[in-house]
C-alpha cells in the first residue's frame, strides 16, 4: 500500500464527494483561471474542526486521569501509559489480525480456544498493518487511524447537515451531538467506527451530489471495515433509484455493483482457507451469541438480563442502554419514514435488524454512532426547540463521561 502525501481532512472528503463539474458553455471564449482541485476550510469547517480537538483533549484529559486514578495495581507509585486503557476489548482481536494475520499457524476454528477473529472485517486491520510501518507502537498507530479519520468523519457530517438544514449552524450544531453521545469515546479507541464513518459519510455525501463513481468507492471501502457498510449500500441503491432521472443518469447504475467486491473477496478468503463461505457470519453465532432469534425473542432476553437480576450490575445497566438504544432507533425510524426519508429509514432499518435478531442485544448504543440521520434529526429538533441543545448538553453529556470512564478503567460498555 502506497503512502500518499498527507492533506487536511476536509479536502479529503471534499475530493472524494464532489462530482464533477460542467463547464458554463455560454463563456467558454473567456479565460478561465485554474480550478483548485481541494477546497479550502471554510469558517464552519475550522469551527467543528475546533469542536472535535478540544474534545480529542478532553478525552485524552480523562485517560490520563483515569491512568492516575484507578490504576490496575492500586499500590502503584507510577501511572500506566496513556494508551494502555485504549489496548483492550475488541481491540486485541484488531491487533491479533494486523500482526499475526487470520489464521496464525494453521490455527482457526477447529482449534481449542480459538478467539473467533474471523468476525472482523479486514480493512482496520490492514490499515493498521499500514499505519504501523511508519507508527512503531500498535496502540499509537490505532489511536492515530481514528484521530485522523474521526476528523474527517466530522467534516462530512457538518456539510450532510448543510445540505438539509437551511441555517449556517447547522453543521456546528449536528457535530456537537454526535460528538457529545453517550458512546464518542470509541471514536478515539483502536475501533472501527471513525474509519467506518470516514468512508460511509463521504459516499453518502458523494450520493447526495450525484457522483456515483465516488461514493460506489468509498462504500466498497467502507463496506471492508464493517458488515455495516452492505446497509449503506441498500441505502445508495435506494438512493439512486429514487432520484435517477433520464437515460444518462442510469448509466452511473453498473458502479453500485462495485461495492460489493469487499465482502466477497473476503468471503473468497475465509472459504480457502475454512471451506466456509459464511465463516465470518458463524465466528460471530460462536463469540457473540449472534445466531438467529425472532425480535421479539432477542427483546426479551435482553430485558432478562437487564432487569432480572441474573447479571452483575455493570453488565445489568449496559443491557438497560441496550434496550434505550434499540427504542431510539425505531423511533428515530418513524421520524425517517414520516419525512419521506427512505433511503435513511432503509439503513437504520437494516442496522436494527441485523442487531436486534441475535440472542440479545449487543453494542446498539455504540452503533448510534453509525446513525448519522439521529445526529441530523437532533439538530433539525434543536432549532426548533433552542432548549434541546441544553437539555442534552446538560443531560445527556455526563453520559458520556460514564461510559468513558467504563471503557477506560476495562469494564464492559458496548
Amino acid at each position: 500500500m502506497s503512502v500518499s502525501a498527507p492533506h487536511r481532512p476536509s479536502e479529503v472528503a471534499d475530493s472524494l464527494a464532489a462530482g464533477p463539474r460542467v463547464p458554463d458553455e455560454g463563456r467558454t471564449h473567456r479565460a478561465r483561471r485554474p480550478r483548485r482541485t481541494l477546497p479550502r476550510l471554510g469558517p464552519v469547517d475550522r469551527e467543528v474542526l475546533w469542536l472535535y480537538l478540544l474534545t480529542r483533549v478532553g478525552i485524552w484529559t480523562t485517560t490520563g486521569a483515569v491512568g492516575w486514578l484507578f490504576p490496575s495495581d492500586g499500590n502503584a507509585r507510577r501511572p500506566a501509559s496513556p494508551l494502555a486503557p485504549w489496548q483492550q476489548w475488541d481491540w486485541t482481536h484488531y491487533l491479533h489480525i494486523a500482526r499475526d494475520g487470520y489464521f496464525p499457524g494453521q490455527a482457526g476454528p477447529w482449534t481449542a480456544g480459538w478467539d473467533n477473529r474471523e468476525a472482523f472485517f479486514p480493512g482496520f486491520p490492514l490499515t493498521l498493518r499500514a499505519v504501523h510501518a511508519v507508527v512503531p507502537d500498535w496502540a499509537a498507530a490505532g489511536a492515530l487511524i481514528s484521530f485522523l479519520a474521526g476528523g474527517i468523519a466530522v467534516l462530512a457530517l457538518a456539510r450532510i447537515a448543510r445540505l438539509r438544514l437551511p441555517d449556517q449552524d447547522a453543521g456546528r450544531r449536528t457535530v456537537l451531538f454526535f460528538l457529545l453521545s453517550p458512546c464518542a469515546v470509541f471514536l478515539a479507541a483502536g475501533y472501527t467506527e471513525a474509519l467506518f464513518l470516514a468512508l460511509a459519510l463521504p459516499a453518502w455525501l458523494a450520493a447526495q451530489r450525484r457522483n456515483w463513481p465516488a461514493a460506489s468507492v468509498l462504500a466498497c471501502l467502507a463496506c471492508s471495515v464493517r458488515v455495516t457498510g452492505l446497509y449503506l449500500v441498500a441505502a445508495l441503491v435506494l438512493h439512486f433509484v429514487l432520484t435517477a432521472r433520464g437515460r444518462r443518469a442510469w448509466r452511473a447504475a453498473p458502479w453500485l455493483c462495485l461495492p460489493a467486491l469487499a465482502p466477497a473477496l473476503y468471503s473468497w478468503y475465509l472459504q480457502t482457507r475454512t471451506g466456509d463461505w459464511m465463516a465470518w457470519k458463524h465466528a460471530q453465532e460462536r463469540g457473540w451469541y449472534r445466531d438467529f432469534h425472532a425480535p421479539w425473542e432477542a427483546w426479551a432476553n435482553t430485558w432478562e438480563a437487564a432487569f432480572h437480576h441474573t447479571q452483575p450490575t455493570g453488565y445489568a445497566l449496559m443491557w438497560q442502554a441496550e434496550l434505550l438504544a434499540m427504542l431510539v432507533g425505531v423511533v428515530l425510524i418513524a421520524v425517517l419514514v414520516r419525512g419521506r426519508r427512505w433511503p435513511e429509514a432503509l439503513y437504520i432499518a437494516l442496522t436494527l435488524w441485523a442487531l436486534g435478531t441475535s440472542y440479545w442485544y449487543t453494542s446498539v448504543p455504540r452503533s448510534t454512532l453509525l446513525w448519522w440521520p439521529l445526529w441530523t434529526a437532533l439538530a433539525t429538533w434543536s432549532q426548533r426547540r433552542p432548549r434541546v441543545q441544553s437539555a442534552y448538553l446538560y443531560v445527556v453529556g455526563p453520559l458520556g463521561i460514564t461510559v468513558a470512564l467504563t471503557f477506560l478503567t476495562g469494564r464492559w460498555a458496548g
